[in-house]
């Protein structure tokens, strides 16, 4: 590995990650309602803490795939999970709170008026006028109700609820009222089953309620209680994918009996020094866009072991970890490994060691494309973990075991689909990183094998796409999951020197003419990269052109996931706004925030698996990574651009 990058590295990990953004903390500059309207997003305002479990925030009707719509003037309850930014009818919607005065009817009217939030906290005013409070920490919620008259309320806790396929469910109350569940769902796209159980206790007036639970053990709970204005009814739940006394645990360690306030304030401050990471000057809106963006980044992958050290694998057995350790889930590596997970790489370097092993961990317990039947958490798919691990090791995150990576890599390629044109893309990238980490290890002869297979691609992109045919601007034209053949022309991005001296004179040209017919899609991943192949093939003014364009300015969006649009939807690709992101743009784990966070650093992770990255004008003032700032770095050279284009046609 290049020395420079590792010092660099070594700097932005040991800097003072303490330093505040601005004089405002930016976890209050964060505003949780960018992306929560209709399909601009598939965004929740939920509490939530960095890296957390629960999503504890409001369900409307109608709703995204989060449960929520900023348009929405009809509450039905409060949940404690949700999948953030993923597709399909996402998943989560877990425990689902109401409180009603009288019989919960279906839904209550918001008063829109007071509604707000910030890093960690949610509230909202309902029905006729009680006010909902909620924060989070990483295994547990806190949801307080401030009640404006005297009468009899009834609370529900469902377990039967949530935004995909329900499966089982069945909760028990303790003597002391302790309400204890299990219930299973679907996981994102009901693609495999997730596990969780809660336990949830119930205070009025800051006194436990031995609460004598009733209704269908298979579906929800409820008690009624006698209350005056000004009480405050308050729910605290755990979550834990070991057992509902696990849960119990979680909820007495994670929250105590520490005032809402206190719980509130400590989660403000974790977001804090999270946030802070990464601190930025610029205009007030530009920060909040930018801290905004961060903190959707640092909610993927979920932590899920307990504070003991338990947490059951995506095989259902429960392990052990030693103590100091976390072990990360809800994956959605085919979208993030591009852009999120290179960001944690850059940011946070201990937290990346953690998911390394994590990963680690998944491959010996038999990883999977997709979810498995025995889930511990709502999760979507994990393709190109190994090309995540490559990146992890060859900036110096190495405190993972990496000849285990490499037997799990290599066990996975011969399941890998190699059909498609996108598939065998895909393919030959894992295939590479296993080359590639091979070669770092010294296991010459897996090198060798698996430099040959990731380079087999070829003779496939030269019939396909090297001259586009009619078909080139049909969304999953040839079988293609997602994207077109004009898009995925450009996805090799571990062999982007033979790509190059393949078309030869053409490369520039056919990228401009990519750009200049709008092929470009913004709102997927398949080519979110493409901007900066201008700058890789020398020419920088045109990526910070394009990357400029996409940034600041109203722009045609072509493209959803099923086909081109028959008009464009003409707007922001992002904005501090309810709407968000660009029509039909899915977050997806972090990682458009991520591609926008990249841009306002001026850099970007054009091919994951090398230490390496594009180099443009930053578009925030007064960057600062780790303490660190950005122009005392050895940003300054060109250590992607002197370096990946030796690379030749290995």
């Amino acid at each position: 590995m290049n020395r420079m990058v590792i010092a660099l590295l070594a700097a932005l990990a040991f800097g003072n990650v303490a330093q505040a953004a601005t004089a405002r903390e930016p976890a209050r500059m964060v505003d949780p309602f960018v992306g929560t309207l209709g399909d601009f997003g598939q965004l929740s305002p939920a509490a939530v803490a960095p890296y957390g479990r629960v999503q504890l925030g409001p369900d409307t009707a109608p709703a995204n795939h989060a449960g929520y719509d900023y348009a929405a003037t009809q509450l039905t309850g409060f949940s404690h999970t949700r999948g953030v930014g993923v597709g399909c009818g996402g998943a989560g919607g877990d425990v689902k709170v109401t409180l009603a005065y009288g019989d919960p009817a279906p839904s209550a009217p918001i008063d829109k008026r007071h509604e707000r939030a910030h890093a960690g906290y949610y509230s909202v005013r309902y029905g006729p006028g009680i006010v909902a409070d909620m924060t989070a920490t990483r295994g547990a919620g806190s949801l307080r109700f401030t009640l404006p008259k005297s009468g009899q309320v009834t609370v529900v806790v469902a377990f039967d609820h949530g935004y995909s396929k329900h499966i089982a469910a069945r909760w028990q109350a303790q003597p002391d009222g302790d309400l204890r569940a299990s219930f299973s769902a679907g996981t994102v796209c009901d693609v495999g089953t997730y596990h969780l159980h809660s336990a949830t206790r119930l205070t009025h007036n800051g006194k436990a309620v031995a609460a004598v639970w009733q209704g269908d053990a298979a579906k929800d709970a409820r008690v009624m209680l006698n209350v005056r204005g000004g009480d405050i009814v308050e729910l605290r739940t755990g979550l834990s994918s070991v057992d509902p006394s696990a849960a119990a645990a979680v909820r007495d360690s994670e929250l105590g009996n520490r005032p809402f306030k206190a719980i509130a304030a400590k989660t403000v401050a974790d977001w804090n020094r999270q946030l802070s990471r990464v601190t930025i000057g610029g205009p007030p809106k530009q920060q909040a866009l930018f801290y905004t963006s961060l903190f959707r980044v640092m909610q993927s992958p979920v932590a899920i072991a307990d504070p003991d050290g338990r947490f059951r694998g995506s095989d259902g057995v429960v392990k052990q970890l030693s103590r100091g350790d976390q072990h990360y889930t809800s994956w959605a590596l085919w979208d993030n490994y591009r852009t999120q997970m290179p960001l944690l790489a850059l940011i946070d370097p201990e937290r990346a060691g953690q998911i390394a092993r994590s990963l680690v961990r998944l491959y010996q317990s038999g990883k999977k494309r997709w979810a498995t039947q025995t889930e511990p958490f709502l999760t979507v798919r994990t393709e190109h973990a190994g090309i995540a691990l490559l990146d992890f090791r060859r900036k110096g995150i190495v405190d993972f075991d990496a000849k285990a990576a490499l037997a799990g890599m290599v066990a996975e390629s011969a399941t890998l689909a190699r059909k498609t044109p996108d598939e065998q893309i895909e393919a030959a990238y894992d295939d590479w990183a296993i080359a590639e980490l091979a070669s770092d290890l010294g296991e010459t002869a897996i090198a060798q094998d698996f430099r040959t297979k990731a380079l087999s691609y070829r003779s496939m992109w030269r019939a396909t796409f090297r001259d586009l045919g009619d078909d080139a601007d049909i969304v999953k034209a040839r079988g293609l999951y997602q994207g077109t053949l004009a898009q995925y022309r450009w996805a090799p991005v571990f062999d982007l020197p033979w790509l190059a001296q393949t078309l030869g004179p053409k490369f520039q040209p056919e990228l401009e003419r990519f750009f200049a017919d709008n092929l470009f899609n913004m709102t997927n991943q398949p080519d979110i990269h493409v901007p900066y192949l201008f700058a890789w093939a020398g020419d920088k003014a045109e990526t910070e052109r394009i990357v400029r364009r996409y940034i600041t300015q109203s722009v045609p969006h072509r493209y959803v996931n099923s086909g081109v649009r028959p008009q464009p939807w003409v707007g922001h690709s992002f904005a501090l706004s309810p709407r968000g992101f660009a029509d039909g743009m899915d977050d997806d784990a972090g990682t458009m925030s991520a591609w926008y966070i990249w841009a306002m650093l001026g850099l970007y992770p054009l091919m994951p698996g090398e230490p390496r990255y594009v180099i443009t004008a930053p578009m925030a003032q007064n960057i600062r990574i780790n303490g660190r700032a950005l122009a005392d770095m050895a940003f300054q050279q060109s250590i992607f651009l002197s370096s990946l284009r030796s690379l030749g046609g290995r």
